[in-house]
């Protein structure tokens, strides 16, 4: 695994040990970041990183050219996963690392341009999640289609192999994103 572009391209990402977290394939990454090219400049944008993983896609938003990214993650071989990522690319200084569940984070008001969702496969609370999520841009990653509930538009969806990316917008945030 590794940056695909920006700032840190090529250079490698290392991700947790084990079976607990689904790394998103760096094909799949970059067919995300080329969507939201055509969607949102993400110089300068406020990012979260939600069910981070190895932290690969927020990693990614930061080489891009994204100001800040917030990582969250519960399962503590992931998050020392993100932290040497980080430190390793020496992102520390626009990253912010949580310990949390991403439902329980979205609990308290966050603001966010983009927001990267990537949950294990049985994840099911979509609906409650973008309740929570105050974000101009979300992406999700499932295998399942998820249809955007009220509030929020479908902008484009795509399947990769065994993955399904959804782009949706936040029907309170303006129409020329990009």
């Amino acid at each position: 695994m590794r940056v695909i572009a920006g700032d840190h391209r090529g250079r490698p990402l290392k991700t947790a040990a084990g079976t607990t977290t689904r790394p998103t394939a760096d094909r799949v990454r970059e067919a995300i970041f080329d969507v939201l090219g055509s969607l949102l400049d993400l110089d300068g944008t406020a990012v979260v990183d939600l069910f981070a993983g190895s932290g690969a896609l927020g990693i990614e938003a930061l080489s891009r050219g994204a100001a800040s990214a917030v990582f969250v993650e519960s399962a503590p071989a992931a998050l020392r996963a993100i932290e040497g990522n980080l430190a390793t690319l020496g992102l520390g200084g626009r990253a912010r690392v949580v310990r949390e569940d991403a439902l329980r984070f979205l609990e308290r008001p966050h603001r966010f341009d983009l927001a990267l969702c990537d949950p294990p496969y049985e994840f099911s609370a979509w609906d409650t999640l973008l309740a929570r999520l105050h974000a101009t841009l979300a992406v999700l990653e499932t295998r399942q289609p998820v249809e955007a509930p009220g509030g929020w538009e479908t902008v484009k969806h795509k399947r990769y192999g065994g993955t399904l990316v959804t782009v949706v917008r936040s029907l309170g945030a303006q129409k020329g994103t990009r």
